[in-house]
């Protein structure tokens, strides 16, 4: 058997010789791999079996591991992205101690400046070629839809967190950190984010299949003006959250108090009457008691 038969596999070698760094050891052929004697806590004799994951470093030599990256062959798994080559792809890191692992620019967006950055997350399988190299394969839409929940109705307005895992022309897809599925129109986000990007963002509408419509935009309370945001608090420092001035108040008073005009004013009261943050009533300005 050729060692394309055994990368990126679960082995088993048989220790035949040994130096001051590293256990060497024999599979079935005559295969020979290395393991770092740093993984171990006891040492090794001759002829001990030992077991783990097959690779071949960025040296080309034959390596163990016993640490089993969590990404293998046909087996998903996030994996971090530490460098790129404009000819050649990403580079993630799976785990191994002296290899990462190249995602192809076949499989990247084709605009680069929405390629992965370091510190990205792309979820990915392992796949040995001919030649024995290791390649990242992404995972597509079927393979987050048969691992993600559902979203409940009541998850509309929540905050959540999650990973750009597609982009397409209608919109950005995204995988949260609860399982969910998340799409971001682009009408919703001032700019498309990245393949493999962490982003947060709030829900704005559940879908009746489960997923999840997604806006990046911030809330209108999140959006107010300045005059607005000092008039909030105001309210906030005041005992019951309630001020004896409102859009009817004298222009002289309000430019005393305030500092700013009576059109000014009006606006940010109405900016945060919009957003369902104060109201008025009685010829005074309350601040709802939610907020």
């Amino acid at each position: 058997m050729d060692k394309v038969d055994y990368l990126g596999k679960k082995v088993t070698m048989t220790m035949t010789d040994e130096n001051d760094r590293y256990y060497f050891g024999q599979l079935e052929d005559g295969l020979t791999f290395r393991v770092a004697k740093s993984e171990f806590d006891q040492p090794h004799v001759v002829t001990d079996a030992i077991t783990g994951f097959a690779y071949e470093n960025t040296e080309h030599v034959l390596s163990l591991t016993t640490k089993m990256p969590t990404v293998r062959l046909n087996q998903f798994g996030w994996a971090t992205v530490v460098s790129s080559r404009r000819d050649l792809g990403v580079f993630v890191s799976i785990g191994l101690p002296d290899k990462d692992i190249v995602v192809s620019l076949d499989e990247l967006p084709t605009i680069h400046h929405l390629w992965p950055e370091k510190g990205d997350q792309l979820f990915v399988k392992l796949a040995v070629d001919v030649k024995g190299r290791m390649w990242g394969h992404l995972a597509d839409m079927p393979e987050f839809e048969a691992r993600s929940r559902r979203a409940l109705p009541t998850m509309k307005n929540h905050d959540i967190t999650g990973t750009i895992y597609r982009l397409k022309l209608v919109g950005s897809y995204l995988f949260t950190d609860e399982r969910n599925i998340g799409f971001i129109h682009p009408s919703e986000r001032d700019g498309e984010p990245r393949l493999g990007q962490r982003i947060k963002a709030r829900v704005i509408g559940v879908r009746p299949d489960g997923t999840m419509n997604l806006s990046m935009r911030p809330r209108a309370y999140q959006a107010i003006s300045a005059d607005a945001e000092m008039i909030l608090a105001v309210l906030q420092h005041q005992p019951g959250g309630v001020m004896a001035y409102t859009d009817k108040s004298e222009p002289e008073a309000i430019k005393t108090f305030f500092g700013i005009s009576k059109g000014q004013f009006k606006r940010a009261l109405g900016h945060l009457m919009k957003a369902d943050l104060i109201e008025q009533r009685e010829g005074k300005t309350y601040l709802k008691q939610k907020n």
